[in-house]
């Protein structure tokens, strides 16, 4: 009789507890929520000469590829202040036009021309400038398929360049699209396979600076070209 009860009571008790443990062993089953995916990692561009340049500073150089540089100054805006921002802070500051999204619209603005023509009112100024490059099958007897395709800009005094509605970049690694130093040169790898037919919608946000030391020259490309690795 002892028995008997014995197993009764150890039969209730696992009863009892396996309710208790079923959460717990769903949730040892159950698959891990996948990671965010990491921003990839900006592309270094090659150090060795390259096969292929064509410069792309004034308009002849541009056709190349069908693109026409277009320009607009930018400028602060006020607006209200972020949430979570302290009391004292009234107001933020955003830049109008925000010309490196996606989807654009730069139908209106000039044309740039030569892209060494200062631009801006000098002092502390904003320019930006935009461009739809597409990669031609051959440049005289080079054949661009399959190679890798470095944007090199070196804008006075800095640059942030956008390719195709985004800023590559990445804390804690090398980003190339973004500033420098002072009138440094961007190397940004469009693609690291070529095909005839690619196309790279092309913003450059050029900053005059140094920024809190309003210098009194004007933004300018140093130079703009495109580069072609095999």
């Amino acid at each position: 009789m002892r028995t008997h009860n014995m197993i009764r009571l150890l039969a209730l008790a696992a009863l009892v507890a396996f309710p208790l443990l079923v959460p717990t062993i769903a949730t040892a089953q159950a698959p891990a929520a996948p990671a965010a995916p990491l921003a990839p990692r900006p592309l270094a561009a090659p150090v060795l000469p390259p096969s292929h340049v064509v410069n792309v500073m004034m308009p002849e150089g541009s056709a190349v590829f069908g693109a026409k540089w277009k320009t607009m100054e930018a400028k602060l805006v006020e607006g209200a202040p972020i949430q979570g921002s302290m009391p004292e802070y009234k107001n933020s500051y955003d830049w109008n036009p925000r010309a490196g999204v996606a989807g654009f619209d730069d139908s209106a603005w000039s044309d740039a021309g030569n892209l060494g023509t200062r631009r801006g009112g000098g002092k502390v100024s904003f320019i930006w400038y935009r461009a739809l490059i597409t990669i031609p099958p051959k440049i005289g007897d080079f054949d661009t398929t399959g190679s890798i395709v470095v944007l090199n800009v070196n804008v006075d005094d800095y640059a942030e360049v956008w390719v195709d509605g985004q800023l590559n970049r990445r804390s804690g690694f090398p980003s190339p699209a973004i500033i420098q130093g002072m009138s440094t040169p961007n190397r940004v790898v469009l693609t690291d396979a070529a095909k005839p037919g690619d196309k790279f919608q092309i913003a450059v946000f050029g900053i005059n600076g140094p920024i809190s030391f309003a210098p009194t020259n004007f933004v300018w490309f140093r130079d703009a070209r495109m580069e072609f690795y095999k």
